[in-house]
């Protein structure tokens, strides 16, 4: 019976150690780490674990050529896109996607995104289902101890994305469809506009000043927002239409009748005066 309770207590002891190990939780050699980006109106996240240089030499080493590469440590690299975009020029769907890198030489490395990702680094890869083979040229850059991913040159549709480690460096191109998911957010807007909102009608046809394709819609949105409530704002941007038309005759009226009705609401045209005021005597010169 004795026996019996030692054995019990022992192993009871034991699981208590087990389940108490199990809870530790250590530093890792190559820790996780997440950058994301918005461009335009598309997030970019990318997810990865960075090992650091410690002395060794990476490429041409530790990272051998012609050898596909996790672009990491650990699980493979996954990057996520929130809509389809062009990377260096090639067009890829949303989605998220393993990311890996065959460097083939000094000068020449390939780029490839895998639609599985489950992987723990190339364990289970399979290159059918590969979804993009890019062609990058590593350059050489100030030494960079962990791999570090970096976004970098964001404008309004464009950035590029940088991987560093050790004194090397390529960039991915990225380009999104703002125009289109732009018009997607603007048609979803003005569904659910409710019967009181001048404000979204005015802000929609405001994004289309500088796209004259676009001009007569933009019109029809604008007038909407003034049968709603005719106030200041709306005039001065349909008066701002007109001008990116060329059209200032029509442009000087509008712009005098948002001088005078701002006078309604002098804080919220205090904000705006300078401009309307300037473009007023401007536009009527020119008419």
């Amino acid at each position: 019976m004795k026996r019996y309770f030692s054995c019990l207590i022992f192993f009871l002891f034991g699981l208590s150690v087990s389940a108490a190990h199990a809870q530790v939780q250590l530093p890792q050699a190559s820790p996780a780490a997440m950058i994301k980006q918005t461009i335009g109106l598309t997030d970019v996240t990318v997810n990865y674990h960075a090992p650091s240089v410690k002395g060794r030499k990476v490429f041409g080493g530790l990272v051998p050529y012609k050898q596909l590469w996790r672009a990491g440590a650990n699980e493979a690299t996954l990057i996520t896109f929130q809509d389809e975009l062009f990377l260096n020029h090639e067009r890829v769907p949303a989605g998220t996607y393993s990311l890996f890198i065959l460097p083939q030489s000094d000068s020449l490395w390939h780029v490839v995104l895998n639609r599985d990702t489950t992987l723990w680094g190339l364990e289970g890869y399979n290159e059918l289902n590969d979804v993009a083979y890019l062609e990058v040229k590593p350059t050489k850059a100030p030494f960079t101890e962990t791999l570090l991913y970096s976004f970098s040159d964001i404008s309004t549709n464009k950035a590029k994305l940088n991987l560093a480690w050790e004194n090397t460096r390529i960039t991915l191109n990225i380009e999104t469809e703002i125009e289109k998911k732009a018009l997607q957010n603007i048609n979803k807007a003005l569904a659910a506009a409710a019967p009181d909102d001048w404000y979204t009608w005015a802000q929609c046809a405001e994004y289309m000043l500088s796209r004259k394709e676009h001009h007569e819609k933009a019109l029809e949105w604008i007038n909407k927002s003034i049968a709603i409530k005719d106030n200041f704002y709306n005039n001065w941007i349909k008066a701002k239409l007109y001008a990116h038309n060329n059209e200032f005759k029509v442009a000087a009226t509008l712009s005098a009748k948002a001088i005078q009705l701002g006078s309604s609401e002098p804080e919220s045209y205090q904000t705006y005066a300078k401009q309307i005021e300037t473009a007023y005597k401007d536009w009527k010169k020119r008419k």
